[in-house]
């Protein structure tokens, strides 16, 4: 466990909470509650309701989707900002790797804060416009799917156009070809 010191100087390192003020940090570091996770204890569940964000001050943990594995965070990174700010159900599942150890920040004691200090809405949108970016890079590497298979059910992810809600019908995206255009 950290000490209320050791507390402070670990969230002044992580992004979200940088460039702010020494006094709002101390303030914030008093409200966050550290808790531990065992070893492949499920964090965050996929599709859960989530008023908390988490940052790993120990150990590893694996942000999963339908049981792929997106990425690996370790000590003095977040995860679970989006649904805080959302309200929408968790977006992926995180597991402990290892022990591990994080500072918990639900939603109330979040608003609070920004209240108090709006920079730090200043860097969470930094951050997640990080994690898109990251996103679109991961996802415009990947091979496109086959001409003949039929659209994924969670739509484009780049745009979110299909939401994961319904599955886009194939006859719903027009075929053109080269001949075609105007051009």
């Amino acid at each position: 466990m950290l000490t209320s010191v050791d507390r402070l100087l670990f969230i002044r390192g992580v992004p979200i909470f940088k460039e702010l003020r020494d006094d709002f940090l101390v303030r914030l570091a008093s409200v966050m509650d550290e808790v531990a996770f065992n070893t492949s204890y499920t964090i965050i569940t996929e599709g859960h309701e989530g008023r908390a964000l988490y940052i790993v001050v120990l150990g590893r943990v694996s942000v999963h989707l339908r049981g792929q594995e997106l990425t690996q965070l370790d000590p003095g990174t977040c995860f679970g900002e989006m649904s805080v700010f959302d309200a929408e159900p968790r977006s992926a599942s995180v597991t402990a790797l290892e022990n591990c150890s994080c500072l918990v920040l639900t939603q109330q004691q979040l608003y609070d804060a920004i209240d108090e200090t709006p920079g730090i809405a200043v860097n969470i949108i930094r951050l997640l416009s990080r994690r898109i970016r990251e996103l679109n890079r991961d996802f415009n590497g990947r091979k496109p799917p086959p001409q003949n298979q039929p659209a994924s059910p969670q739509g484009d992810l780049q745009t979110g156009l299909g939401n994961g809600r319904r599955p886009i019908p194939q006859s719903a995206s027009p075929q053109i070809t080269y001949g075609s255009l105007p051009f």
